[in-house]
């Protein structure tokens, strides 16, 4: 049976100075988002707080929150109220020294699905993310019918999309996204926080853009299926360091790898129609999967090839 088109909303916005404050402000643009007829609506990475991983911090573990606790538990009886997906990521605290980088996957009856944990983990000037958080593993799957997942990587089927979740560091690794593709998704959505160093703005701004968005595109061609991503903007100090401009463009691409919509550098909210209808269309069209040779492709689980 031929599956209905979905809305997909994006919010592209800057921290806010508290997560209380995130919370109420996110839930205002949510509310917005289906008003405006989003029926699947992606947040940013760690939506609810500044980037935090610019420095090493111990305090800054208590950032931190549970899976039951006020910011998914909110979330949660909005998409009820509202009947909308949504992937709401946020730092989570596991059990005490062990944090993540995390995505809850709500359902539209604000059923909690599963979670979703960064599997690549990036160490960088700036982005101390190994501090921070654990690399990723199958999460939990709170609904009988999921998919188990594979190595990390899952799938959930959702009122209105059958989703996949990557995250930031995630999108520029094929693997993962054929992966999840293979999975089923309909959809791949990263979450993103990235932006540009003030220093090198000028001299690698642009390159830095184009990779980010070449990069996802090809996601979409490659596995002939939607993929969006929604960034942060604004730029966010760090005392002893010239800090981060967060750099916006969020997207959402078709599975040829044509743009439904792009943000610039501000706060805004995108809203496309993805019909399933269009990824069988684009995998007969060019037909990927089918002339895989899987027999041939055992090598790239090595970390390294040549001695």
């Amino acid at each position: 049976m031929a599956r209905a088109p979905f809305s997909l909303a994006l919010l592209q916005d800057s921290a806010a100075p508290t997560q209380a404050d995130a919370l109420t402000v996110t839930s205002e643009r949510i509310r917005t988002a289906a008003g405006r007829g989003a029926q699947v609506i992606g947040l940013k990475e760690l939506f609810n707080a500044p980037y935090f991983c610019k420095k090493l911090d111990p305090a800054r573990f208590d950032l931190a929150e549970p899976v039951d606790g006020a910011t998914i538990t909110g979330m949660r009886a909005l998409a009820q109220e509202l009947a909308v997906v949504l992937v709401v990521p946020f730092y989570e605290k596991r059990a005490p020294g062990v944090y993540s980088n995390s995505a809850a996957i709500i359902d539209a009856d604000g059923a909690l699905l599963g979670i979703y944990r960064k599997m690549h983990i990036p160490h960088d000037p700036l982005f101390e993310e190994k501090y921070y958080f654990v690399p990723g593993e199958t999460g939990p799957d709170l609904r009988h019918d999921a998919h188990p997942g594979i190595n990390g990587f899952r799938v959930w089927r959702t009122r209105y999309a059958d989703i996949g979740v990557l995250i930031c560091w995630d999108q520029w690794y094929p693997e993962g996204a054929r992966i999840t593709a293979m999975l089923g998704a309909d959809l791949l959505f990263y979450p993103t926080a990235i932006g540009w160093h003030p220093g090198e703005k000028a001299t690698f701004g642009d390159t830095q853009v184009s990779m980010w968005r070449t990069a996802q595109r090809a996601h979409a061609i490659a596995n002939g299926c939607f993929v969006a991503a929604a960034n942060r903007v604004g730029f966010e100090p760090e005392a002893g360091t010239d800090g981060l401009e967060f750099f916006g463009q969020s997207f959402i691409y078709d599975p040829y790898g044509r743009p439904l919509a792009e943000a610039g550098t501000d706060d805004t909210t995108l809203i496309a129609t993805c019909d399933p209808a269009l990824i069988e269309e684009a995998r007969r069209n060019w037909p990927f999967f089918r002339d895989r040779r899987i027999d041939a492709y055992g090598p790239i689980t090595q970390r390294w090839l040549r001695t």
